[in-house]
C-alpha cells in the first residue's frame, strides 16, 4: 500500500486511496510539473512481477491513450517506479454506474438511452481504431454530476486477456458480461464487446442481472446455453425497440448481433421516436440456440413417464365393497391394488428411515472432513512455515557475486539466466531479478537474473511502402520497441496499411523500450456497391484481402439475373468496413436443362 504523501516517479503526489481491487489500487494523486489533480493506478504486486503481462500491460496501456473521446477517461502516462507499475489518468469526480445502482435500484428509460448513447459513441471511437475494450462492466462507466458518462481501464482490461482466468475475483466481477464465445475460449472481438453493452443495458433497465450462478463456470453456461432473457417479461410497458436493441446486441450468434459500437449507438438514436412506437419484435436471422434436440429428448422423457406411471386413484384405504365399481369391472386389479397399498405403505416408511439414516451418514463424513480441513488450515502451516528472507538489490553486481550473495541467503538461482538490452548497466552484469529486490520470499525461492547485453539500439530503418502490421510486429518482437500506428489525410495515393513516414525517420536511433510512430494514409473504410456491374469478382477478393474481409461466394441459380451478375451482398454500400467481418456475395448462375449446375463467367457485366 501506497502512503499518503509519497511521491511515485518523483512526480505524482499521493493525497488519499480512492480504490482498492483484486488488480490495482487507485490514488488521487497531484502532478507537481502540471499542477493538476490525477488517478493514478498502480498494479497489484504479483501482477508486477510476471514480465510479460508487465510488456502487455505498457503496450495496450499506451494503445489505449492515443484514444480522444469526451466519453473515455485519458490516460497520460504509464510507467515503473521502483518496481510498481502505474498508469496515470484523468481524474474524475463522480461515481461508477454500479454504485448508482446500488443506489437506485434501476434507472428510467430516458436516463439508460442517455447513457447507453454516450457509452457507444465513446465505443465507436475505440472500434474505428480496432481496440477492444474486453470488460465492459458498470464498475468500468463512470458518471459525473452533470451526466457526462466516461469509460474507464481500457488499458488494464486488454493487457488482462489473457491472464484473468487465474484472478479469481476478476473472472467473478466480469463473467456477468461475458461475451459466449469468449465463455467457449474463443478470442474477444470488436461485437464481444457489443454484447457486454448488451447486458449493461438490460442490467440498468432492471436493475438485475440476466443469468446468476453460484461459481463462473455456471454463469459461463448460461451465457452459452440459455436463451437470453426478455425484458418485457420484467418490464411489460418498456417499447419494443429498446427489447429489439437487446436481443440484438446480446445475440448468441454473432450473425445477429451488431457489427459494432457504432451501429448500435445509430439504432439507440432513433430507438424512441413515434415512428418505431409499432415495431414488431426482432427475429433472429440465424439459428441461436441448438435446442430442437433438447426439446425432443424432453417430451420423450414426459411420454414414457407417463406411461409408467401407476393410476392409484381408484383405490383407498378401505376395502372395496360388493357396490365397488372396480370390484366388478376388474377384480384382479382390486386385488393387485390391495397388495399395492399395503406394500406402497410400508415402502415409503422404510426408504424414508433409509433416507434419515443416509443423511446422518453424509452429514457425519461432512463434518468430519470440515474439522479435517480447517486443523489442516491451522496445523501445517505452523509446522511447515519456512522463513523468509528479503531478495537482495543485485543491480550492477556481475553474475559472480550476484550468485554468492542468493546462496548466503538460502535462495535459489535460476538454472537459465535471461538476458535484456540496458544502456545504464554495463553488458554482463545484473539489470533486475524476478521476483524484484525487496520482495520477501521463502528461503528456496528461485531467483531469475536479468544480464545486461549492454546498449542494443535500433536504427531506424527506411520503411516507407512496407506493410505497418508486419513492420509493428518485427519491431515488438525483436527490438522490444513501442509502435504506434496512425493514420492521416493525404491527396497521395497510397495501399491500405503502407507506410508513408515514420516518427524518428530513416537513420536515427532508438534504444529498447523507445517509441516509434507508423504513419499511414486514412483511407474510407467502408464497402463499395459490388452490385453496381462495376467490379469483377477478382477485383473484390483483392478488395477484401487489402481490408482483412473474409470472402464467402454462393451461386445461385436464378432466372431473375444474367449468368455472373453479382447481383446482392450482404454488407450494405456505405457500411462501415471492420477487419474479421465476413462479406458474402450472391452470383447469379444460369438454370440447366437437366437440373446440373452450369459454370458461369463471373466477370460482371
Amino acid at each position: 500500500m501506497i502512503m499518503k504523501g509519497q511521491k511515485i516517479n518523483d512526480r505524482y503526489q499521493i493525497m488519499k486511496t480512492i480504490g482498492e481491487g483484486g488488480m490495482a489500487n487507485v490514488y488521487l494523486a497531484y502532478d507537481t510539473i502540471l499542477d493538476r489533480n490525477v488517478a493514478v493506478k498502480v498494479l497489484r504486486g504479483d501482477l508486477a512481477t510476471d514480465e510479460k503481462f508487465v510488456r502487455r500491460f505498457q503496450r495496450e496501456a499506451l494503445s489505449a491513450s492515443s484514444l480522444s473521446h469526451p466519453n473515455i477517461v485519458e490516460v497520460y502516462d504509464v510507467g515503473e517506479d521502483n518496481g510498481s507499475y502505474f498508469i496515470v489518468m484523468e481524474y474524475i469526480k463522480g461515481k461508477h454506474l454500479k454504485q448508482l445502482l446500488k443506489q437506485r435500484g434501476k434507472l428510467t428509460l430516458t436516463e439508460v438511452v442517455d447513457i447507453m448513447l454516450q457509452v457507444t459513441d465513446g465505443m465507436s471511437a475505440a472500434h474505428d481504431k480496432y481496440i477492444i475494450h474486453r470488460d465492459i462492466k458498470p464498475q468500468n462507466i463512470m458518471i459525473l454530476e452533470n451526466g457526462l458518462i466516461k469509460i474507464t481501464d481500457f488499458g488494464i482490461a486488454m493487457a488482462l486477456n489473457s491472464t484473468q482466468l487465474t484472478q479469481t475475483n476478476s473472472v467473478m466481477g466480469s463473467v456477468h458480461y461475458l461475451p459466449p464465445e469468449q465463455a467457449s475460449g474463443k478470442g474477444a472481438t470488436i461485437q464481444s464487446d457489443v454484447y457486454s453493452m448488451g447486458i449493461l443495458m438490460y442490467e440498468l433497465l432492471t436493475g438485475e442481472l440476466p443469468f446468476r450462478g453460484d461459481n463462473a463456470v455456471e454463469i459461463a453456461l448460461k451465457h452459452i446455453k440459455e436463451p437470453f432473457p426478455k425484458i418485457r417479461s420484467i418490464l411489460p410497458n418498456l417499447p419494443q425497440s429498446i427489447e429489439n436493441i437487446i436481443m440484438k446486441a446480446t445475440a448468441k450468434n454473432t450473425k445477429n448481433r451488431y457489427n459494432d459500437a457504432r451501429e448500435m449507438h445509430d439504432d439507440l438514436k432513433t430507438a424512441l421516436t413515434d415512428e418505431r412506437s409499432a415495431e414488431p419484435s426482432y427475429n433472429f436471422k440465424y439459428k441461436e440456440l441448438d435446442d430442437v434436440k433438447d426439446k425432443e429428448e424432453k417430451e420423450e422423457v414426459k411420454s414414457t413417464k407417463k406411461k409408467d406411471d401407476v393410476d392409484l386413484s381408484g383405490f383407498d384405504d378401505e376395502k372395496p365393497t360388493k357396490k365397488d365399481p372396480v370390484k366388478k369391472k376388474a377384480p384382479e386389479r382390486k386385488e393387485k391394488g390391495d397388495v399395492d397399498i399395503k406394500t406402497r405403505k410400508l415402502t415409503e416408511r422404510d426408504m424414508r428411515r433409509r433416507e434419515n439414516k443416509t443423511l446422518l451418514v453424509l452429514g457425519a463424513i461432512f463434518t468430519a472432513l470440515v474439522i479435517i480441513i480447517v486443523s489442516l488450515a491451522f496445523i501445517v502451516p505452523a509446522v511447515t512455515k519456512v522463513k523468509e528472507v528479503k531478495v537482495p538489490d543485485l543491480s550492477n553486481m556481475n553474475e559472480s557475486a550476484a550468485i554468492e550473495k542468493l546462496d548466503a541467503l538460502g535462495l535459489k538461482v535460476a538454472d537459465e539466466n535471461k538476458f535484456m538490452n540496458s544502456a545504464e548497466v554495463p553488458e554482463g552484469n545484473v539489470v533486475k531479478t524476478n521476483p524484484i529486490a525487496g520482495r520477501r520470499v521463502k528461503i528456496g525461492t528461485e531467483i531469475t537474473l536479468y544480464i545486461s547485453n549492454g546498449s542494443n539500439s535500433y536504427t531506424v530503418e527506411d520503411l516507407t511502402g512496407k506493410d505497418a502490421s508486419n513492420v509493428k510486429y518485427d519491431l515488438e518482437k525483436n527490438y522490444g520497441l513501442i509502435v504506434q500506428i496512425k493514420k492521416v489525410d493525404t491527396d497521395k495515393d497510397y495501399q491500405v496499411n503502407e507506410i508513408m513516414y515514420t516518427e524518428p525517420a530513416a537513420g536515427e536511433k532508438l534504444s529498447d523500450g523507445g517509441t516509434i510512430t507508423l504513419f499511414i494514409k486514412h483511407i474510407d473504410d467502408t464497402y463499395p456497391d459490388f452490385t453496381s456491374g462495376k467490379y469483377t469478382l477478382t477485383q473484390i477478393e483483392e478488395w477484401c484481402n487489402d481490408y482483412g474481409i473474409t470472402l464467402k461466394t454462393n451461386y445461385v441459380e436464378t432466372a431473375d439475373y444474367s449468368a455472373g451478375t453479382i447481383y446482392s451482398q450482404s454488407k450494405n454500400a456505405g457500411a462501415k468496413v471492420v477487419a474479421g467481418q465476413t462479406l458474402e456475395i450472391n452470383i447469379a448462375q444460369e438454370l440447366s436443362g437437366d437440373g446440373t449446375n452450369v459454370d458461369p463467367d463471373v466477370d460482371a457485366g
